[in-house]
């Protein structure tokens, strides 16, 4: 009764047609008693295509110390070369520095796309993952009620039992004593 109680708040919850792919999907796997737990997050990256892959490295890469601080030093040698440290006929990049500003605008322009491409993929990563859980906490839930029922039922027939057995002590009880 308190299951299909849970089974019917959620589908109210979840209109449409992928609420009730979801809860047939959890609805059988707690009738057959089945897991319904995966590791979505490794399904996923294992089916990834190489270009999702290479983005995914390259936003973590830019998105590093380690690429902060390596960068940063470019930069600093970069100016120290161009405005101090090599000789005015020798410097390959005067100040104000033209030519790293054209290679900084094409390597902004190329990571930023890779690096969206990767967030929208965290993204829908994230939605799947969310999905599973709700599917998971939704079969516990269903599990934990199945439990509750079960501990009522023990407990009214244990009482019913307990009842009983009183009721025939006290009838002894007389006839010992006299």
């Amino acid at each position: 009764m308190v299951i299909e109680t849970v089974l019917a708040l959620a589908g109210a919850a979840l209109a449409g047609s992928a609420g009730k792919d979801t809860l047939e999907r959890v609805f059988r796997a707690f009738r057959g008693r089945t897991p319904i737990a995966r590791d979505v997050r490794g399904e996923l990256d294992r089916s990834a295509s190489l270009g999702a892959r290479l983005a995914d490295r390259v936003a973590e890469i830019g998105g590093s110390w380690g690429f902060v601080l390596s960068f940063l030093a470019f930069l600093a040698v970069w100016a120290l070369l161009n405005a101090w440290l090599l000789p005015r006929g020798g410097r390959f990049d005067p100040y104000p520095f033209i030519f790293l500003n054209l290679l900084l605008s094409m390597l902004a322009a190329i990571q930023a796309p890779i690096i969206m491409m990767s967030q929208n993929r965290q993204a829908a990563k994230d939605r799947i993952e969310a999905q599973h859980d709700f599917e998971v906490n939704l079969k516990a839930e269903l599990e934990i009620l199945a439990l509750h029922e079960k501990l009522d039922r023990v407990h009214e027939e244990h009482g019913a039992q307990l009842a009983a057995l009183r009721a025939l002590l006290e009838e002894r009880a007389p006839r010992d004593a006299g």
